[in-house]
């Protein structure tokens, strides 16, 4: 009989993380005793995670000296069952790693197409001696990066290996198998009849402006920058882009997003996802601009889920799966399309009563197909046939 899950995410500063705490609750309300593990490569946990879900974190180093590390979070590793978030070395090659020692069965959660990163499974790898060595033994060598493009096609090799695969959108499904379990939402706790917008924008400084809300981490082919296109053809200066959150990764781009951006953006520090609603019940509009990559098409945005499931008309666009996820309760635009975008936004806003309603619908919807509740009846039935 099941009675523990171990959750194990590969990067608990911001690889994984969002997803593992999702399944963690869904596995919370089936009655597990439930712990989440992982490394921690940044400065700090992010997302921050939700009160009620023990949490446990190692440092997480290049190797060799990440062997230690290891060695420490597989004591921690004590479920019938482990459950890995994406197929990287950090998590499904340590629960492949700790299987041979106990023989528990595995959950393989796939969210992202990891190699959709690094030419999308094309690149080689033949070094010569010379190199090799080099990419072993010199301190920032590349092959002692954990997460190196070659790590992850052995990985994908291994899915097979898996006891039972799970998946979050239909172009992961096609490429891997696996059981389809939608990126769902606690409609309880995201319930719009909780919170007055009005104070809602007070509390976080938006009182007086028309809040479009990203509540999420921005990346390229997330597409703010057509947002921020689209908020300079319409020049009106009550309107703001409002971003949540986003995790410590180095590389400048949210730095140049609030740079170009700075007459238009609001930047929100990162929340707890149980104080995640109060933050969306602010939003007038949640963008989820997507653009036109194989990145994109792999991917369930979760941003999705908040704004339905807070009763928001969502704008997004027509990009892998969103066309399915939102159906008829939402406002679709092509991808990077700054042009529609701001005639879409126009039209919300001159008729938000109708838009409003729509947002009602979404909520309707997300309840429907897309809650915590309707995840975990599909994960019982995957735990009920290990």
């Amino acid at each position: 009989m099941v009675n523990k899950v171990s959750i194990l995410a590969p990067d608990l500063s911001g690889g994984g993380g969002t997803r593992a705490y999702l399944l963690g609750q869904v596995l919370q309300q089936l009655n597990y005793d439930v712990k989440v593990g992982g490394f921690v490569f940044g400065q700090r946990l992010y997302p921050v995670p939700p009160a009620t879900l023990p949490v446990h974190w190692v440092r997480g180093y290049n190797y060799p000296q990440i062997l230690h590390s290891a060695r420490n979070l597989l004591k921690e590793i004590e479920g019938d069952i482990i459950y890995a978030v994406k197929p990287r070395p950090t998590s499904f090659g340590l629960a492949l790693f700790k299987r041979l020692q106990t023989h528990q069965p595995i959950i393989l959660d796939i969210d992202d197409w990891e190699l959709s990163w690094f030419g999308a499974g094309q690149r080689k790898y033949h070094p010569t001696i010379k190199q090799l060595a080099r990419d072993l033994l010199k301190p920032n060598g590349v092959l002692r990066f954990p997460d190196h493009w070659l790590y992850l096609q052995w990985m994908e090799k291994l899915i097979n290996r898996a006891n039972a695969v799970t998946v979050d959108t239909q172009f992961l499904k096609h490429r891997f198998g696996g059981i389809y379990l939608p990126n769902g939402k606690d409609t309880k706790l995201f319930d719009p009849q909780r919170f007055d917008p009005e104070v809602s924008r007070a509390k976080y400084g938006l009182s007086g402006y028309r809040v479009l809300m990203f509540p999420g981490t921005a990346r390229p082919h997330k597409g703010i920058e057509d947002v921020l296109l689209a908020l300079e053809q319409l020049n009106q200066s009550d309107l703001r882009l409002v971003l949540v959150g986003g995790r410590d990764i180095g590389d400048g781009y949210i730095e140049h997003l609030m740079e170009n951006g700075k007459r238009w953006i609001i930047k929100l520090p990162s929340t707890p996802v149980d104080q995640m609603p109060e933050i969306v019940a602010a939003a007038h509009l949640v963008v989820v601009p997507q653009r036109d990559t194989i990145t994109a098409h792999a991917q369930f945005p979760i941003k999705l889920t908040d704004g339905m499931a807070m009763a928001k008309p969502v704008l997004s666009t027509r990009v892998g799966d969103i066309p399915e996820i939102l159906g008829d309760t939402g406002y679709l635009v092509d991808a990077s399309s700054p042009e529609q975008i701001a005639d879409k936004i126009q039209w919300i806003f001159q008729n938000f009563s109708d838009a409003s309603e729509r947002g009602k619908k979404a909520r309707e919807r997300c309840i429907k197909y897309y809650s915590t509740e309707k995840m975990s009846k599909i994960l019982a039935g995957v735990i009920n046939h290990l």
